[in-house]
C-alpha cells in the first residue's frame, strides 16, 4: 500500500491520489475550482521554488536602489540647477573647431545603451514577480488556463486590485515613460562664457532622471502590493510546478480519457485517440499568441508608415535646411547629417515643455515598448513546450530547474533580452533627442527624426517579427501531445510526478492502451494503437 506521507525521494501525487475507474468522459471546461485547500497539508509534491522568490525579492531591491537613486540625483540636481539643470559627469573635452568633439557624442550614445540595459534589467525583475502574482490571482478565481499570460493585458475581475484593470493599464503607462525618459537622461554640457566655449563634459538631464526614479519606484510598489495580496503558491517559472500545484490545493481536476489528447483537442470529445505525427503550432494552440503576432505585424506597418511619411516631409519642407535626400550613400547605421531628416527644437524652460516633450516620445515609442513586453508570451509559451517535450529524450524532463539558467540558457529568451534593450537604443537613434546644456543648464531640445535610422529600425523589426511568426507557426513532430503550458493539458498527460519525468508507453490493453509519465525511461508509444489512459472518473484518496 502507498505511503500517505511520500519523502522527498518519493515526489509523488499518485501517492495522495489515485484514478478510480469507471466509464464515461468528464468534461474538460471544469477544471480549475473553488476548492479549499486539502486538509491533508503534511505533504506538498511541488517545489515551491524559493530560490527563485530570493532571486526576485534581490532583483526587487537592487530596482528599488536604483530608482531612489535616480530620485534622490534628480532632485539634487533640480535644487541646485533648476527645473532645466544637469549634473556634469567626467572629464571636459574640448575639440578645435569649437564644435562638440565627436567622441563625447559617441560616449552619450553608449551611456544612453547602458541605461536602456539597466532599465531592462529592472523591469525584467519587476515583471517577473508582477507575473507571478497575476498567475496565482487567476487561479483564485478559477480563470488560469495556461501557464504564462500577457502580464498587462491581462486583469483579475477586481478592477482595484493590482493586478486588475486600472493598475495594469498604470503599468503599461509607467514601463513606457521608463525608457522614454531613459533616452533623455544622457546630454552633452558646455562650459562657455560669453561666446568663447571651455569644453564639453557628460553631463545627467534631472527632470528625466527623476521620473524614470519615479516610473521604477512606482512599478516596484504595486508589483510588492500584488504580492502581499494573494497567496503565491509556487515562485516557480516550470509549468509542472504550476500544474501539481494547483492539482495538490483541488484547483485543478486531471480529466480522464485523455493521455494522449493535446491542448487543441480541449473543444472536442475526449475520447480515446491514436497518436499523432506532428503536433499543432503555438499559433493554433494559444489564442493571445495569434494576437500577439499580428500586433507585431502592426507595428510594422506603422513604423514603415513612420519612416515614408518622414521621408516625404524631409524631401519636400526640409530640402532648404541641409537635409538631402535618402540615398545609398547618405544611409548609413548612425545618424548622418548629411543625410535625410526632419530637425525641430523644442524649449524647455517650464514644466509643460517636459511634459509636451514625453507624450512625443511615448506616443512614438509605446508602440515598441507594449509590442516587445507582449513578445514574451511567445518566448514562454516556447520554452514551456519545449520543456514538457523534453520527457521523451534520453535525459528526460527536469521538473525543478535553477530560476537563472533558463534565463542564460534559452536561446529565445537571450534573443529577446538583447533585442529589448538595443531596439530601443535604434528607437533612440532614430527619433534622437538632442539636450543642449550650457553652464550646467539647457537652453533647448533639439529633435531629430533620421529617415535612414527608422528605416534601419522598421528592418530590424520587421526581422524580430518574421522571426517570432515562424517561430509561432513551428509545428512540432512525434506524437507526444503539445500543451504549451495550458495547466488543465498537463494534468491529463502526467499521470505519475517525480523530479524527473520521462513519457512514453506504459502498458497495453484492450480495447485501449494507456500512455503517460514515469520515474524512469518508457518505450515510444505505439502509433497503431489506440490510447485512453488507465483509469477515468473522479480523485479518490489512499486509504
Amino acid at each position: 500500500m502507498a505511503s500517505s506521507n511520500p519523502t522527498k525521494e518519493n515526489w509523488n501525487p499518485s501517492s495522495l491520489l489515485i484514478y478510480n475507474t469507471l466509464p464515461g468522459h468528464q468534461d474538460s471546461d471544469l477544471t480549475i475550482s473553488d476548492a479549499k485547500p486539502t486538509a491533508d497539508t503534511r505533504t506538498e509534491f511541488y517545489d515551491r521554488s524559493l530560490t527563485s522568490r530570493r532571486y526576485a525579492l534581490v532583483g526587487m531591491a537592487c530596482s528599488s536602489i536604483f530608482s531612489c537613486s535616480c530620485i534622490i540625483t534628480g532632485i539634487v540636481t533640480l535644487a541646485s540647477h533648476g527645473i532645466s539643470g544637469v549634473t556634469p559627469l567626467g572629464m571636459t573635452m574640448t575639440d578645435p573647431s569649437g564644435t562638440l568633439p565627436p567622441q563625447l557624442l559617441l560616449q552619450v550614445k553608449i551611456l544612453t545603451l547602458m541605461l536602456d540595459l539597466i532599465v531592462t534589467l529592472c523591469t525584467e525583475s519587476i515583471g517577473f514577480v508582477h507575473g507571478i502574482s497575476l498567475r496565482s490571482a487567476l487561479a483564485s478565481e478559477s480563470r488560469l488556463r495556461f501557464n504564462t499570460n500577457l502580464r498587462l493585458l491581462t486583469a483579475v475581475s477586481r478592477w482595484y486590485n493590482p493586478n486588475g484593470t486600472l493598475f495594469n493599464g498604470i503599468s503599461a503607462v509607467l514601463l513606457i515613460i521608463s525608457y522614454s525618459s531613459a533616452s533623455v537622461v544622457i546630454s552633452t554640457n558646455t562650459n562657455a562664457l560669453g561666446v568663447v566655449l571651455y569644453g564639453s563634459t557628460i553631463a545627467i538631464v534631472g527632470m528625466p532622471l527623476l521620473i524614470l526614479g519615479i516610473a521604477l519606484l512606482l512599478q516596484v510598489i504595486i508589483a510588492l502590493s500584488a504580492m502581499r495580496v494573494i497567496k503565491i503558491l509556487t515562485w516557480s517559472y516550470s509549468p509542472f510546478d504550476v500544474t501539481a500545484a494547483l492539482v495538490h490545493h483541488t484547483q485543478l481536476t486531471p480529466a480522464t480519457f485523455r493521455c494522449m489528447r493535446r491542448v487543441s483537442d480541449l473543444d472536442t470529445y475526449g475520447g480515446p485517440a491514436k497518436p499523432p505525427e506532428t503536433q499543432p503550432s503555438a499559433w493554433h494552440a494559444h489564442p493571445s499568441i495569434r494576437k500577439v503576432v499580428i500586433f507585431l505585424w502592426v507595428i510594422v506597418a506603422a513604423y514603415t508608415g513612420w519612416a515614408a511619411l518622414a521621408m516625404y516631409i524631409s524631401n519636400r519642407f526640409s530640402a532648404g535646411s541641409g537635409s538631402v535626400p535618402l540615398t545609398l550613400q547618405t544611409w548609413s547605421f548612425f545618424q548622418n547629417w548629411d543625410g535625410n531628416y526632419i530637425l525641430y527644437n523644442m524649449p524647455i524652460v517650464h514644466l509643460h515643455g517636459w511634459i509636451l516633450l514625453f507624450v512625443n516620445i511615448a506616443g512614438v515609442q509605446g508602440p515598441l515598448t507594449l509590442g516587445l513586453h507582449c513578445s514574451e508570451l511567445i518566448v514562454n509559451v516556447i520554452r514551456d513546450e519545449r520543456q514538457w517535450r523534453c520527457a521523451t529524450r534520453r535525459q528526460g524532463l527536469r521538473v525543478a530547474a535553477n530560476p537563472l539558467k533558463h534565463i542564460f540558457t534559452h536561446p529565445l529568451y537571450l534573443i529577446l533580452f538583447v533585442a529589448k534593450p538595443f531596439l530601443h537604443w535604434m528607437f533612440g537613434l532614430s527619433f534622437d533627442i538632442r539636450t543642449y546644456a550650457i553652464n550646467d543648464t539647457l537652453g533647448f531640445l533639439s529633435i531629430s527624426m533620421f529617415t535612414a535610422q527608422i528605416w534601419n529600425l522598421c528592418i530590424a523589426l520587421f526581422i524580430l517579427a518574421c522571426f517570432f511568426t515562424v517561430i509561432a507557426l513551428r509545428r512540432p513532430h512525434g506524437p507526444q501531445p503539445a500543451a504549451y503550458g495550458h495547466l488543465q493539458t498537463l494534468a491529463n498527460l502526467v499521470d505519475e510526478w517525480s523530479p524527473v519525468m520521462w513519457w512514453g508507453h506504459k502498458e497495453d490493453g484492450i480495447p485501449y492502451c494507456h500512455a503517460g509519465t514515469s520515474d524512469h525511461p518508457l518505450p515510444d508509444v505505439k502509433m497503431d494503437c489506440v490510447y485512453a489512459g488507465s483509469g477515468s472518473g473522479s480523485l479518490v484518496p489512499l486509504s
